[in-house]
């Protein structure tokens, strides 16, 4: 059976892998970017500069053979450092041991590694090519380049891999109505630099490299992620309008550095060009996208943030876009099955995931900002951390599955609420997880749940 010729918009990270993955497969693929080469004229910014790298990710590029690569340019994180307004930052590791970390990548770098990654499997790259419409009857599409002119190209089966913005998603939802909603956050986010500091005479991180930093502040926070050179990238995450402190509230840099003496007082003296960064980096917007239909029949389909883009603060939307490349390409694999199954598969298997993690990333957004800092969760967290060690096959806590499984996000959110519910049961008010018999808990996990699924 003649495999189709692909015909892939967006050179992003889950373009780029994917058009890897499906060249190992035989597949002509085709891809249309409409930024320059990053290779040659360096990265653009305007997406979070830095990404935070986990299990699903890393089996995704294991199958392109790129993980040590990857890892090579990646800072370890063991968990998160908080800092509370008053008092001594504290970690809080995300698994068991150091087998159970996250990696904090450039999304530049990266980019520029998946899209070598891409030409050397035979992947023709089509820089400074944007989608103006698409003809899905016909099998063509128009493009745009950087001086305006217009040219028609044939296409192949059309995959659409450029993000939250999707061009290929309003063409498609032009030709046939793919019930998209967009829920807005109503929070934005501004990012900031902490440089290497100078000891030695040679540069050193500022902060403990080998974490996620947070400043949890209830309603919102800051977070910095580690770079490989010694900076921290710092992310400011605040309501967009509003009441003080919201952006409409802090218009310009003097208002912020006033409210960051206040509120984050050991963060302030580490980013020497806060008022550089502050006024020149713009306020990026949070939203949830969901569609209801991913793809037209066996002719078009969406992947990735294209198909359901999510707020970033469970660190998986690369993860997951990751994943959705592995699943398409397996199924576009299989011998005798031709796309419109593929698509209509890839959908029924991935959407309710796709589902899960953005209902998990938001609920992360308030862990991450109020909870971390909450004597009732730590003492959740203390107990279940208790529970993992005593009955590893019916205890892992929902970020543990999350970020270092490969089991279904649905099957994540589901047993983490389960989990939470007998958590909360054996704890009642109490904020001393010493006060609980582990016998007890023993008995009520194991006759309450059944053993963990493995993957």
């Amino acid at each position: 059976m003649t495999k189709p010729s692909i015909t892939l918009i967006g050179g992003g990270l889950v373009g780029a892998l994917l058009g890897t993955l499906l060249a190992r497969r035989g597949y002509r693929v085709d891809l249309f970017e409409k930024r320059t080469d990053p290779r040659r004229a360096g990265f653009a910014g305007g997406r979070s500069i830095n990404l935070a790298l986990a299990e699903r990710g890393l089996h995704a590029l294991r199958q392109a053979d790129l993980a040590d690569e990857v890892l090579e340019h990646a800072v370890m994180m063991r968990g998160r450092m908080v800092h509370p307004r008053e008092g001594a930052s504290g970690l809080q590791r995300y698994g068991v041991d150091d087998s159970e970390v996250i990696w904090s990548v450039a999304r530049g770098g990266l980019n520029v590694l998946l899209l070598d990654a891409a030409e050397a499997a035979g992947v023709q790259l089509h820089f400074g090519q944007s989608l103006a419409s698409a003809d899905f009857d016909a099998r063509r599409i128009r493009v745009i380049d950087d001086h305006g002119i217009h040219r028609e190209v044939e296409a192949g089966v059309l995959i659409g891999a450029d993000g939250a913005g999707s061009a290929l998603r309003a063409a498609m939802d032009a030709h046939t109505p793919l019930g998209l909603r967009v829920e807005a956050l109503g929070h934005g986010y501004k990012e900031l630099e902490i440089p290497p500091a100078q000891g030695d005479g040679r540069a050193r991180f500022a902060l403990e490299p080998n974490a996620l930093h947070i400043w949890p502040r209830g309603g919102y926070m800051c977070i910095a992620l580690p770079n490989t050179e010694g900076s921290f990238t710092v992310t400011l995450f605040l309501p967009a309008k509003g009441a003080h402190p919201s952006f409409a509230s802090l218009p310009d840099a003097a208002h912020a550095a006033a409210f960051f003496r206040e509120d984050f007082p050991d963060l302030l003296p580490l980013i020497p060009n806060f008022a550089e960064d502050y006024d020149s980096h713009p306020v990026g917007t949070l939203s949830t996208l969901y569609l209801d239909r991913w793809h037209l029949d066996g002719r078009a389909l969406l992947i990735g943030d294209a198909a359901h883009a999510i707020v970033p603060f469970h660190g998986q939307g690369m993860n997951c876009g990751f994943e959705d490349t592995v699943a398409l390409a397996d199924l576009l694999a299989e011998s005798g099955r031709d796309t419109a199954d593929a698509f209509a598969e890839f959908q029924r298997i991935r959407q309710p995931d796709a589902d899960a993690i953005a209902q998990m990333a938001l609920e992360n957004y308030v862990e991450m900002r109020d909870s971390v800092a909450d004597p009732h969760y730590l003492a959740k967290r203390e107990l279940g951390a208790a529970l993992a060690e005593r009955i590893p096959s019916h205890y892992m806590a929902r970020y543990r599955l999350v970020t270092f499984t490969h089991l279904p996000y649905a099957y994540a959110l589901e047993r983490g609420r389960a989990q939470d519910a007998l958590l909360r049961r054996l704890l009642g008010e109490s904020c001393d997880a010493k006060t609980v018999d582990l016998a007890a808990a023993e008995a009520l996990f194991k006759s309450a749940l059944p053993p963990l699924a493995h993957g």
